[in-house]
């Protein structure tokens, strides 16, 4: 069971009530800044409170351990979009303690696609295909040394503007204390 019927309910009271005028702003982020941070629950409400953040005073890109692991993937260009087409002109890269990505076992992983129904076959075929599943899907041991990786991706860039600068942080999800890193 979804809990979709109970979020729609919600929302239909939401609108009618005209909750969302405390929330209007522009697309455009005040502070001129975009975060790629990590997905992790604990952080939804923290990590902008930590920073003195409210709505509308930045772009938030999330990912599974603010992970860059592709130039040319998802992640980078929305870092991309915000700098050029929705003026920010400051990136932070902020990884989490105790971030689910550092105990990512990519075997293990695979073994519960399979245990799901994802056919044996299938994951054959993506590593035949060149897709490198161990790589795609590895976590990573060290989030400061991660955040920095990150960091280097983005700074380094063929597309990215050298005049923007790019911070790594890293937060503890138990207190909202950030510790700059790069």
């Amino acid at each position: 069971m979804t809990l979709l019927n109970e979020i729609l309910s919600f929302n239909e009271k939401f609108v009618a009530e005209k909750q969302y005028e405390e929330f209007i702003t522009t697309k455009f982020p005040d502070k001129k800044i975009v975060i790629l941070t990590c997905m992790d629950a604990r952080l939804f409400e923290l990590l902008p409170k930590a920073m003195n953040f409210k709505n509308g005073d930045v772009k938030i890109v999330k990912s599974a351990g603010a992970i860059i692991n592709h130039p040319f993937g998802g992640i980078m260009r929305s870092l991309l979009v915000a700098v050029y087409e929705l003026q920010a002109e400051e990136i932070y890269i902020i990884g989490h303690y105790d971030c689910g990505m550092s105990a990512i076992k990519p075997e293990v992983m695979l073994q519960k696609m399979i245990d799901r129904g994802i056919s044996r076959e299938t994951i054959d075929m993506l590593s035949y295909s060149g897709v490198e599943l161990d790589e795609w899907l590895r976590g990573f041991e060290d989030v400061s040394e991660s955040v920095k990786h990150s960091v280097d991706m983005v700074r380094n860039h063929p597309l990215m503007v050298k005049d923007v600068p790019v911070h790594g942080l890293v937060i503890d999800p138990a207190t909202g204390r950030l510790t700059l890193v790069e």
